[in-house]
């Protein structure tokens, strides 16, 4: 379209909103307050952005310098109003506004929203944060009014919600000098929210802390009436707030509705001056996994929003929500100076810092507190060990795992170091994507035979952080599936246990055979100390990757061959040594149970036999010669 339509128009909205405004519009949710809180957000937005384009253009503010969002209650129409004097939006900003969907984070929302049961929608509302369009949950039509400011024309978009709207110019006579008014004509069950004593117990309860002053219209023709003053929190003495402050604050500049789980609060003063206000959500945010991976953080530049794009924390900690205010930044701060700003670079360190230095106190002083921060976000903070050396140490303090021996409990690594058993020299540790998997990994039995505790690493990043993380307190990281056990200097509860098997003739006779039987399908055949039911198992050669990050790079084709792995044998188990005692009289059956013994150790692994009809002609033969023999 061009910029010179002077002539309504009616378009259709995209198919993800039309979905989304379908379930709006179509479905009860036990909280509906939420859309006002929305939409004075959408608000103070738009007063920062003009405060901050001002800082060039002062001509911008006019005679208007002071921002203030006014709701304006409608009774005997039906109608509730809620208008600003911020930026104010042109008819192309309007389209991509309100007609499309620019943040990929609803998408998610609808999928989570279609597959919740009755009842659930205030906590996902709240969860996902709606925007513009909860105003349909309590409207049967919305207007929106807006001028851009600077503009010498305005412009109404207008929609019943089903799948339309229509944009039209509209006399600037009829249109505040600048900003955007949004009309919301309620529906029946929602007249309501005309009422002035409900819209001032929403307003200080949802909105009493946004950063621009929010005003009172009780009914057409009454005074004006402040509700909310619009002073900065984040520059109040922590004395003076309350924890519902916060609270309110929080669910405000995160668009979420729950409680949050820890919030930091200070102010750095010295070489650099600047305040910052940051909550860990008490639940797991939409965007967590967004593959930008970008921080939610907002910086602030002497109460004047700048920018939500900073990168004012490290992307491990981009669930953290909130702002930093400097003191010190220029108002004219460019996205380009943003960047390479060294005094930003030294802001982003000390507010990093402080947040991983609180959520230590945390783990310290609060273990159960804690411990629901890490199952909600602690698969993203061990992004932070392969990202970030610095802190690396730290945040291996601050990680919580689980193990063979604590059941669904947490450990920490220096709960595990503590409990190391006499002569082990290694934090052992064995990845995969299922728990319940890999407590039942022959790999394991050896380690469980003496009590040995062994960490369960189940998300994807574990895989990866290992490998850069070489040590804690002076123990190696090393994974049960590559290279030797070393578990010779552990010693067994039943000292007799331990056999002598591995070294008598012919077991040794049988490796040998079982190498050059399965030739280059393997790097080599070895007697196992890790073993102690199972019959095989496979292992990653000692200087090549680990066998679940080489299961990911290949999956991800950043590996184009995988290592040949190691296969183990039990000395003592009672299949091998039965096949150790036939001669080459029974060749061909002997070379046909070392394959069956490859295959079934792949299979335990969590793979399939290379060559599926190989196998089962072998597996045929096998019953076979079984049911001869009976």
């Amino acid at each position: 379209m061009t910029t010179d339509v002077k002539e309504a128009e009616t378009r259709s909205f995209e198919a993800d909103v039309s979905r989304l405004l379908h379930m709006m519009v179509h479905s009860v949710y036990s909280d509906r307050d939420v859309f006002l809180r929305e939409l004075i957000s959408n608000a103070a937005d738009a007063c920062e952005k003009l405060r901050y384009e001002a800082i060039a253009r002062p001509e911008l503010l006019g005679d208007d310098p002071k921002p203030v969002i006014t709701i304006s209650a409608d009774p005997d129409q039906k109608r509730l109003t809620v208008e600003d004097n911020g930026i104010g939006m042109s008819r192309e900003e309007l389209v991509e506004a309100l007609g499309t969907i620019a943040r990929s984070g609803t998408r998610a929302f609808m999928e989570r929203i279609e597959a919740a049961k009755s009842g659930e929608g205030a906590e996902l509302i709240g969860q996902f944060g709606v925007g513009f369009y909860s105003a349909f949950m309590v409207a049967d039509r919305v207007d929106v009014i807006t001028r851009k400011a600077g503009a010498d024309e305005a412009w109404r978009w207008s929609s019943d919600g089903k799948g339309s709207y229509e944009i039209a110019p509209v006399p600037v006579a009829d249109t505040p000098k600048r900003g955007t008014r949004v009309v919301l004509h309620l529906m029946e069950d929602a007249t309501s929210y005309t009422q002035s004593y409900q819209l001032e117990r929403l307003i200080k309860e949802q909105s009493g802390h946004v950063p621009v002053p929010v005003a009172l219209v009780e009914k057409p023709g009454a005074d004006r009436r402040e509700i909310a003053d619009g002073t900065a929190l984040w520059v109040k003495p922590k004395s003076d707030i309350k924890p519902e402050d916060y609270t309110d604050f929080y669910r405000g500049v995160s668009g979420l509705y729950d409680e949050p789980a820890a919030t930091i609060h200070f102010k750095a003063e010295g070489r650099h001056e600047y305040n910052t206000l940051a909550f860990v959500p008490g639940s797991r945010p939409f965007d967590l996994f967004d593959q930008d991976r970008k921080g939610r953080m907002k910086l602030y530049v002497r109460r004047v929003f700048i920018t939500d794009d900073a990168d004012l924390v490290p992307r491990y900690l981009r669930f953290v929500r909130g702002l930093v205010d400097s003191a010190d930044l220029p108002l004219n701060l460019s996205r380009e100076m943003i960047q390479d700003s060294p005094l930003l670079a030294a802001v982003r360190k000390g507010v990093t810092n402080r947040i991983l230095g609180e959520l230590t106190k945390l783990a310290e002083s609060d273990g159960e507190g804690f411990t629901k921060i890490w199952e909600n976000f602690g698969v993203v903070l061990k992004e932070g060990l392969y990202e970030d050396w610095e802190r690396r140490e730290q945040l291996l303090k601050l990680a919580r795992f689980r193990s063979t021996t604590s059941g669904e409990s947490w450990r920490s690594l220096a709960d595990y170091v503590a409990a190391m058993k006499d002569g082990q020299k290694a934090i052992y540790f064995m990845t995969g994507d299922d728990k319940a998997r890999l407590e039942a990994s022959p790999q394991l039995e050896g380690f469980k035979a003496r009590s040995v505790e062994v960490l369960l690493l189940t998300d994807p990043v574990d895989s990866f952080w290992v490998a850069m993380a070489p040590e804690f307190d002076g123990k190696p990281f090393k994974s049960v599936t590559q290279g030797g056990a070393d578990l010779s200097d552990i010693a067994l509860p039943d000292a007799t246990a331990k056999t002598d098997a591995e070294t008598s003739p012919e077991i040794a006779t049988f490796i040998a055979f079982m190498k050059s039987t399965l030739g280059e399908e393997v790097s080599d055949v070895k007697a196992s100390d890790r073993l102690t039911e199972s019959a095989v198992c496979l292992v990653a050669p000692e200087g090549g990757p680990d066998r679940q990050i080489e299961r990911l790079l290949s999956a991800a084709g950043r590996l184009d061959k995988a290592a040949k792995p190691v296969l183990e044998i039990n000395p003592g188990h009672e299949r091998v040594l039965a096949l150790a005692k036939l001669g080459d009289e029974d060749l061909s059956f002997r070379q046909d149970a070392v394959h069956l013994l490859y295959d079934e150790a792949r299979i335990l692994d969590g793979d399939k036999p290379d060559d599926a009809r190989a196998f089962s002609q072998r597996l045929t033969r096998l019953i076979e010669r079984s049911m001869r023999a009976n």
